[in-house]
């Protein structure tokens, strides 16, 4: 497909105008592709406006129905959204957050090739409540670790993750600074931890004020909560902890094996 320059609302005639019109791949594709590469370049940044169903028909001298092909693939996609009364812009696609797939955020980041990082927010010693002291099998006049930490990936506000580690089982574990260091390396490599699994809670839920204030998203924009508690090989909880996702930049993905359907 030869090379096509796609303009936002706000530019001027582009140009180049070509498509392959005689080619296999079908001409909303073309365009919807020549977008993402765009997008994917940095040369539409988010927020950007993206030329209009009519804009798009006449550049490429294509149907309406084409133009509204391409832009409806980007919106699919995630690579765009619509406004009513004002048009389609430029956004990012969500992050699929794997829930049957157990992983730190700094690993995960770093297999997306983003830089993670964190913004500490609490690392204090409380007694646990009853409701900890249920999860983790502790007495009322047993300590935790309490870890607040805004994540970071490639420096834009990701979530927000509390975590209550039992200190009877990890002592010194409160001296450690996470602002620096990774959770979960740290109980592995120094505590010799092996998890097992995590029970999990999964639900939609509105961002208080504090969250959204620090996740830089609008009140009571929609965010992914998981809360959850991480047990070892021999079932004994070592963690019982709450992750509040962007609903704006991630999704909840799961893979069902196959079942018998009656």
């Amino acid at each position: 497909m030869p090379k096509s320059r796609i303009i936002s609302s706000q530019d001027q005639e582009p140009s180049v105008q070509l498509l392959d019109k005689k080619g296999f791949i079908p001409l909303y594709y073309q365009i919807q592709r020549a977008l993402m590469e765009q997008i994917q370049s940095g040369q539409l940044s988010e927020g950007d406006p993206l030329a209009s169903e009519e804009e798009l028909s006449r550049y490429y001298q294509v149907s309406r129905m084409t133009a509204r092909q391409a832009l409806h693939g980007l919106k699919t996609k995630g690579y765009a959204f619509s406004e009513k009364g004002r048009g389609t812009f430029v956004t990012r696609p969500k992050l699929e957050k794997n829930i049957l797939h157990l992983q730190g955020f700094t690993e995960d980041m770093r297999q997306r090739g983003m830089k993670a990082s964190s913004r500490l927010l609490e690392q204090s010693v409380v007694k646990a409540d009853d409701s900890l002291a249920e999860k983790l099998k502790l007495t009322s006049v047993d300590r935790v670790m309490r870890l607040r930490r805004l994540r970071l990936a490639d420096g834009t506000p990701m979530a927000i993750e509390e975590s209550n580690i039992p200190l009877m089982q990890f002592p010194g574990l409160d001296r450690i600074d996470f602002a620096k260091h990774s959770l979960y390396q740290t109980l592995r490599e120094r505590y010799g931890v092996r998890v097992g699994y995590a029970d999990e809670i999964i639900e939609a839920l509105p961002a208080t004020r504090e969250e959204a204030e620090l996740l830089t998203i609008p009140k009571r924009a929609s965010i992914l909560s998981i809360s959850r508690i991480i047990l070892t090989t021999q079932e004994s909880p070592i963690e019982a902890a709450c992750s509040r996702y962007r609903g704006d930049r991630y999704r909840a993905s799961i893979r069902v094996p196959m079942t018998t359907i009656e």
